[in-house]
């Protein structure tokens, strides 16, 4: 059992470039299925860190695991461990600490440009990030922000793309995790999710294009909260 813990809830929805940073650095990290029933039984006082990736599921879905996955984040929350949410993983962060996840009139798919949010108050989650920065995304839900909580992004079809709450809690509405594999995955998978009459989103095409380039961004941008993430749980620079 390891120090840093991810919670996942689909196969194809995998840590990613989360899992890669983790193992370039030589950290070992737990991966629990909690639609699988991983988390029964867990110690939850033994993670000094928690991610929490993201899923094809809704947080308002009456499914069993959600309230243990929901306990468990309270634990950790309790706990005041670093956690950063991943599109399902930030909503399910939002809903914990008591805010609404609602549907959306349509789902945003693809390469999107997300704008900084935090002003004059820069959140060190953000350290050496640009004004704006382009993260993938595929949800049709969005989450209001929790009391207390300062937004972080927003993009022209989703206002509230990130938020950070307290110390050490970071939700986010995209996909900074993707690779290339994770991206060729769900556009060939998911394809037949796309409506093409959404402006909202992007064809199959359009995000593979300049794929390598843009993942390498993605990666970047990534690694800044990964890096922040992980100084807070290892309480030093990493």
């Amino acid at each position: 059992m390891s120090d840093i813990l991810i919670l996942t809830h689909a196969d194809f929805c995998s840590p990613g470039h989360l899992a890669e940073t983790l193992d370039a650095q030589g950290l070992a990290f737990d991966v629990l299925r909690v639609d699988q029933g991983d988390l029964d039984g867990y110690d939850l006082d033994r993670p000094r860190a928690v991610a929490v990736m993201g899923g094809p599921m809704s947080v308002n879905d009456p499914l069993p695991w959600l309230a243990t996955e929901d306990a468990a984040l309270r634990h950790f929350i309790e706990r005041d461990i670093p956690l950063i949410g991943h599109c399902l993983g930030g909503q399910l962060l939002a809903k914990t600490l008591g805010a609404r996840v609602t549907r959306m009139p349509y789902s945003e798919i693809g390469w999107k440009t997300l704008c900084r949010c935090d002003g004059e108050h820069a959140s060190p989650w953000l350290d050496g990030l640009a004004d704006s920065v382009e993260v993938f995304q595929w949800h049709g839900d969005t989450f209001e922000l929790p009391a207390g909580a300062q937004r972080l992004f927003a993009s022209d079809w989703c206002g509230n793309q990130g938020f950070a709450w307290g110390d050490k809690v970071l939700g986010l509405q995209g996909h900074p995790e993707m690779t290339e594999e994770l991206v060729r995955l769900w556009v060939n998978d998911w394809g037949h999710l796309l409506d093409s009459r959404q402006p909202s989103q992007q064809s199959g095409a359009q995000m593979l294009e300049d794929l390598s380039a843009r993942v390498g961004a993605l990666n970047r941008v990534a690694d800044v909260f990964y890096r922040h993430w992980l100084k807070l749980a290892l309480r030093e620079t990493v």
